[in-house]
């Protein structure tokens, strides 16, 4: 028994351990089965329209799909797929991925809540879902990742309070919640995160006291709180945080002042952002010994006193901006501070607009850096000249020194900045000209001199600025016209300014270049001469100022053409004539001045002048009537009836005498007609005979006839379908075949009434139909056709407009063929209104309907819109323009009608009735 036992000890050792290994590869598959199943949850909610997600197939393991990273198990260690347009909400089955330290999903356009489950990640280090579009609170599960190391949900819209549950998370290092909608308060937990390094809440909505507990915070270096609501204090015992680089709390309501050592506590500083707060006092002395300082903004507080002047000892400085302070420099001790930024040779933007500086400008403008591109003195009380050295500032794009008293003359050097985009020097004390060199800034997008003192005339080399949108020399002493070349820089988009000047002339026609501007302001000048109708042009005018000037004339009606115009001020000019009416049309103006001039006439009622609060017409004696409010004389009924009457008999008589003529001549034209027509057949029953069985005729009969409805027959194209010379029949008779195209709307309705209307009319100006077709095509599709007598000489439009046609007639028509044919047109439409079945409206009479047979005898085609009237219809037609529905070329009139159109209308009043009223009248 003992040697048996011994026997079978090996056995049992290797069945146990042949069981560990299969029970741990079960555990292991069962657990990559569990990945696998989350990474599609995952999919399933996502949108991939661009395909960043194609290789999550079953063909591939799930290790090898794009952004998933396993370990040597295979179980999912990682998670990236930022930036690839991924659209969906996150599946709280990732919280499977029990082996997870990375999860990056930022900058897609994901939605939704962020699923408290992700809080079972324990492994998690690294949480990014920034740049999407996230909302709901921030979970508190989070806190249960304690291995988490960099956390950002940044530009979401989270909501909800900041939770002090994250204060728990000892190891976290970067915490980035910026450009959310959090509320409440910076929780003082978050100070017992002694490893944070990186605190990002900017424009977050928070609000109360930075917490007096950020000083522990040892390691921090980026502390970044702005554009929020925070008040109060900044702590003291942030500025003794010696690691700090970035310190940025601008845009909110802090107050108190900065520390005298601040700079010596923070000598790691690179950027000090406090701009737009409550702060006062002076800026510290030891800023000097920020030797790192790239950025400073201090702009928008309450600062005082001069600026230190070792500034010049921060040579990585880029950006200053003191503007918007309380400062002062008088003397040249007080501007040390500006000449020491000459030391400053990465030196790119310097602010110091609206403060109390005085005294002189610094000549050493000039010696600043050559990378400064922006430079803003303007709202002080400084005084001097702008130096002839600033051409060496190459690099600079805007440069403001509006609003002080500087004074010389412009020089002429500016012309040599060439990358300048913003000019203003309004608001000082200039003299002489703007220099011609100014048309060398060709990049120049704003250029803003009003009320500087300049004089002289305006350059026409300011044209060369084509990319100009803004431009104001209001309140000058300019002189001469305005250049044609000013209003040819088609840019000019926001505004114009030129008024209170003394710019004389006319204003130019090149205004209607001016296409996409808002704003033209000339008031206020000696400009004459009337105002161009081509101002009409500018259609995106909103406010037009041309008052104060000694314009003449009428007010042009292109005027009416200004749909967005919303102030229209023409007063205080020496216009004439009356209003006109179309202004009241302008549905979006509201404030409309044509005081003092010397208008007359009645003034409209409806538009703006249904406002009198909005219109102002003083001084204009002669007008008359309108709005009871407007306190304006009754309009003289009489005297009003004589102009209207005086205007009328003008236009009247010459066309009654050009009537008279005519109707001479066709009355010698009508009896040559009548002896050409005794030679034709006369009408007889024989005529109008019509058999009692159409052709019949087969789809493969008119597919063989018409060669296949070949292009080389094609011999017409109208709305409903197109028309094909062929043959049928076994003496291969020649035909028109008009094949509809089904796929157009209507193509159906309009076969059916031309059917209807050609089976119970015949007349010898009207086009015979032979038969009809209704069958399918070699395809199974639908096919219908007419099948008409074919007219040789085609169409009376190719024969008025025989350039526009490929094949040109071999002769022109005469007039009495010009009038034979409008005979025939007419009698083929008194036919149709008055002897047929039912009275019927043609309703699409011309050129291209009307064909011409052999002898040149006009034949009525195409009634596929024709309508049938009831009895009663004549009566209720000529009592109302709305019993039908309008059909065929709406407006239109084709070009060339009117030299056959007026015999054929006086035709019809030698008749004494009108045959075709309905159709011209429809």
């Amino acid at each position: 028994m003992e040697i048996q036992g011994n026997y079978h000890a090996p056995f049992y050792f290797f069945f146990f351990f042949f069981f560990f290994i299969f029970l741990q590869s079960t555990i292991c598959l069962s657990n990559n089965v569990s990945d696998h199943l989350a990474l599609l949850s995952f999919k399933s909610l996502i949108s991939d329209s661009y395909g960043a997600l194609d290789s999550w197939n079953n063909t591939l393991h799930h290790c090898k799909w794009r952004g998933v990273t396993c370990n040597n198990p295979g179980r999912v260690i990682a998670l990236e797929l930022a930036n690839l347009n991924l659209t969906g909400s996150i599946s709280p089955q990732l919280a499977n991925f029990t082996f997870l330290t990375t999860l990056n999903l930022s900058a897609n356009n994901l939605h939704g809540f962020i699923p408290q489950e992700l809080g079972r990640l324990a492994k998690l280090q690294n949480f990014t879902l920034s740049y999407n579009s996230l909302s709901g609170d921030i979970p508190v599960s989070l806190s249960n990742c304690s291995n988490l190391l960099f956390v950002s949900l940044g530009n979401n819209i989270l909501t909800g309070a900041l939770k002090p549950e994250l204060g728990v998370l000892s190891k976290l290092q970067v915490l980035s919640l910026s450009e959310n909608n959090l509320s409440g308060s910076i929780p003082s937990e978050l100070a017992n995160i002694s490893s944070l390094n990186g605190l990002y809440l900017l424009n977050d909505g928070l609000e109360g006291h930075i917490p007096q507990d950020i000083g522990k915070l040892t390691s921090l270096k980026i502390f970044q709180v702005g554009a929020n609501k925070l008040s109060g204090e900044i702590p003291a015992s942030l500025y003794n945080i010696s690691s700090i680089q970035f310190l940025t709390a601008g845009d909110n309501q802090l107050v108190g002042s900065l520390p005298p050592t601040m700079f010596q506590t923070l000598p790691n500083l690179q950027m000090l952002l406090l701009n737009d707060n409550r702060l006062h006092g002076r800026i510290p002395a030891s800023l000097s010994n920020a030797t790192e300082l790239v950025e400073l903004d201090l702009k928008g507080n309450n600062f005082s006193g001069i600026v230190p002047s070792e500034l010049g000892f921060l040579r990585k400085l880029y950006w200053i901006n003191l503007g918007l302070n309380q400062l002062e420099a008088s003397s040249a001790e007080d501007w040390k501070f500006f000449t020491s930024l000459t030391n400053c040779s990465l030196l790119s933007t310097v602010g110091l607009e609206s403060n109390r500086f005085s005294g002189e400008l610094p000549q050493s403008i000039a010696n600043l850096s050559a990378r400064l591109d922006g430079i803003s003195i303007g709202n002080n009380q400084i005084s001097g000249s702008i130096p002839e050295g600033i051409d060496k500032l190459v690099n600079l794009t805007v440069f403001l020194m509006h609003n002080n008293r500087l004074s010389g003359s412009i020089p002429s050097s500016i012309g040599k900045l060439k990358k300048l985009h913003v000019l203003n020097l309004s608001g000082n004390k200039y003299e002489g000209s703007i220099p011609d060199s100014i048309g060398n800034l060709t990049q120049l997008i704003m250029l803003y001199s009003k009320a500087s003192g300049l004089s002289g005339s305006i350059p026409a080399s300011i044209g060369n600025c084509q990319g100009l949108l803004e431009l104001d020399l209001s309140y000058n002493d300019l002189s001469g016209e305005i250049p044609k070349e000013l209003l040819s820089i088609s840019s000019l988009s926001t505004y114009v300014y030129l008024s209170n000047n003394k710019l004389s002339g006319s204003l130019p026609a090149e205004v209607s270049n001016l296409k996409n501007l808002g704003v033209l302001d000339v008031s206020k000048n000696r400009i004459t001469g009337q105002i161009p109708s081509a101002i009409g042009d500018c259609q995106s005018l909103e406010q037009l100022f041309l008052d104060g000037n000694l314009f003449q004339g009428l007010i042009p009606q292109s005027l009416s053409r200004l749909r967005g115009l919303q102030f229209l001020d023409l007063s205080e000019n020496n216009l004439s004539g009356s209003i006109p009416e179309q202004l009241g049309s302008l549905r979006v103006l509201f404030y409309l001045n044509l005081s003092y001039n010397n208008l007359e006439g009645e003034v409209p009622s409806i538009g703006v002048f249904a406002n009198t609060s909005a219109v102002s017409l003083t001084g204009n004696y002669r007008l008359c009537g309108g709005d009871p409010e407007l306190n304006l004389t009754a309009c003289d009924i009489q005297s009003n009836r004589k102009k209207h009457l005086s205007l009328a008999l003008k236009i009247i008589i010459p066309v009654v005498c050009a009537i008279a003529c005519l109707v001479l001549l066709i009355f010698v034209f009508v009896a040559l007609h009548r002896r050409k027509n005794s030679k034709r057949k006369s009408p007889s029953t024989s005529e109008f005979f019509f058999e009692d069985q159409f052709l019949k005729v087969s789809y493969s009969e008119l597919f063989e006839g018409t060669n296949g409805f070949s292009a080389s027959n094609l011999i017409g194209v109208g709305g409903f379908g197109s028309v094909y010379r062929g043959t049928i029949g076994s003496e291969e008779r020649m035909v028109a075949v008009k094949v509809l195209d089904l796929q157009i709307q209507g193509a159906s309705k309009s076969f059916m009434a031309e059917c209807e209307a050609l089976r119970n009319i015949r007349h010898r100006n009207l086009v015979k139909i032979i038969t009809a077709c209704s069958s399918v095509d070699n395809k199974g599709n639908d096919f219908k056709a007419l099948v008409l007598e074919f007219m040789p000489n085609g169409s009376l439009e190719k024969w008025l407009h025989p350039m526009q046609f490929d094949r040109t007639p071999s002769k022109t028509m005469n007039l009495i063929e010009r009038l034979n044919i409008a005979i025939d047109v007419a009698s083929a439409l008194d036919y149709l209104h008055h002897y047929g079945h039912k009275p019927i409206i043609h309703c699409d009479l011309k050129p291209s309907n009307v064909l011409l047979d052999s002898d040149m005898c006009a034949h009525v085609a195409d009634f596929g819109l024709a309508k049938f009237l009831s009895e009663m219809a004549p009566q209720s037609f000529e009592c109302s323009t709305s019993s039908f529905d309008i059909k065929g070329s709406i407006g239109y009139i084709a070009p060339g009608i009117w030299k056959w159109w007026s015999g054929l209308y006086l035709w019809g009043c030698l008749q004494l009735w009108n045959p075709f009223a309905r159709d011209v009248h429809r």
